[in-house]
């Protein structure tokens, strides 16, 4: 199924606010609120995406979750979305891209120079906001957290940065799933730089999302980054 660059942009925003927000159905409203548009634009969008069977819609009425009033109109993804995103956003379309990326983040890592390292943030964040690919915002979201973590922390060795991420479970499942966590307690250390922390927490809300579209290859391509950043660091 061929999407156009805006569905294919709307379609994988809509998925990360329907994992944001706890896999529930979402009203147009709620949509049309996170992403900056009209409600009829984002009304007419989900029934283009509807059509092309990539999304459900249902009524709620009242005494069934959709409180007083008139019954209203709520939208989810269809296992065809999922699969569909998996396949086109899995961030595998744009390797190279990715490969250049890491070999840059890798060389500034070891260099070991605070500028480097608050230069590399700046630009890193710079990035996120309108990051799309989920392989490159996953990567360069590790990557802000763990260049905050060094900076946060110039009295610590870096090769205990190193045992306390491999201690919380990185490179693994459980390690990638809590780094949104640890991204907010960085945002909120008074070490952390108040303009770069706040770019850091509005974009910790997109990572569940991010992170979940990512399968397969992509999953090992990120895996293979953590590993090596993570030696870098430990060197």
């Amino acid at each position: 199924m061929k999407l156009t660059g805006r569905q294919r942009a709307f379609l994988g925003e809509f998925l990360d606010i329907y994992w944001e927000l706890g896999q529930t159905p979402l009203h147009y409203a709620q949509v049309a609120e996170r992403l900056g548009v009209s409600e009829i634009t984002a009304y007419d969008m989900l029934r283009v995406l509807e059509k092309r069977g990539l999304v459900t819609s249902e009524y709620v009425v009242p005494g069934k979750g959709g409180g007083p009033g008139r019954s209203t109109i709520v939208f989810s993804p269809t296992p065809e979305a999922h699969a569909l995103l998996d396949k086109l956003s899995d961030g595998l379309d744009d390797i190279e891209n990715w490969e250049a990326r890491k070999a840059h983040i890798l060389q500034k890592l070891a260099t070991r120079q605070v500028g480097d390292y608050e230069d590399l943030l700046e630009e890193v964040l710079a990035r996120l906001p309108d990051s799309e690919n989920p392989l490159l915002f996953v990567t360069e979201m590790i990557t802000a957290v763990l260049l905050a973590l060094q900076l946060t922390q110039k009295n610590l060795a870096t090769s205990r940065v190193a045992e306390w991420l491999q201690a919380a479970g990185f490179p693994g499942e459980l390690g990638l799933s809590a780094l949104a966590g640890l991204a907010v307690a960085l945002s909120v250390t008074e070490q952390t730089n108040r303009r770069l922390a706040t770019i850091l927490l509005a974009q910790t809300k997109r990572y569940p999302g991010m992170l979940a579209r990512l399968t397969g290859g992509g999953r090992e391509h990120l895996h293979q980054f953590v590993q090596e950043a993570l030696k870098t660091i430990n060197a």
